[in-house]
């Protein structure tokens, strides 16, 4: 299987992450952390439910995995997520330590590589486009929702 046919298949389970926070009324952002070609955490945002600015897809999907590796670096792991990460996720996933960050759309307000300081670990790959139309339409479709 090629690397292309392995980022797809991820992101794609990141995707139905973040149908379900649709599906939930929370910005649909969804993540997985894949350690040694399998899934080893999920989540998506939980702002709305947790009443928590914090509780973005990446932040729940970095205590997950740190929890089933029983540390806290992600070093040998990869998150998806549909959307680019913000300044603090991309802090939170540089203290983490992680390998690659796969996203699919790039967040023109709100993404980390807005700002002009580089946040992510100097040894992360980075990896973007991989679905990107069905994570922006996502979030297109939800913000026509939440506006209309």
């Amino acid at each position: 299987m090629t690397d292309t046919l392995n980022d797809n298949f991820f992101m794609k389970q990141a995707l139905s992450e973040a149908e379900m926070a649709f599906d939930k009324g929370e910005v649909p952002i969804g993540a997985v952390v894949v350690c040694d070609g399998r899934i080893i955490a999920r989540a998506h945002n939980l702002t709305e439910r947790l009443n928590d600015v914090t509780a973005h897809a990446e932040m729940q999907v970095i205590t997950a995995a740190a929890s089933v590796l029983g540390g806290k670096y992600l070093d040998a792991c990869t998150l998806y997520v549909t959307i680019e990460p913000c300044p603090m996720c991309a802090g939170a996933l540089a203290w983490s330590q992680i390998s690659q960050i796969v996203y699919g759309a790039d967040d023109e307000k709100r993404g980390y590589s807005k700002i002009p300081v580089q946040v992510l670990h100097p040894k992360t790959l980075v990896k973007k486009g991989i679905l990107a139309e069905e994570a922006s339409d996502l979030m297109k479709r939800f913000f026509i929702t939440k506006r209309g």
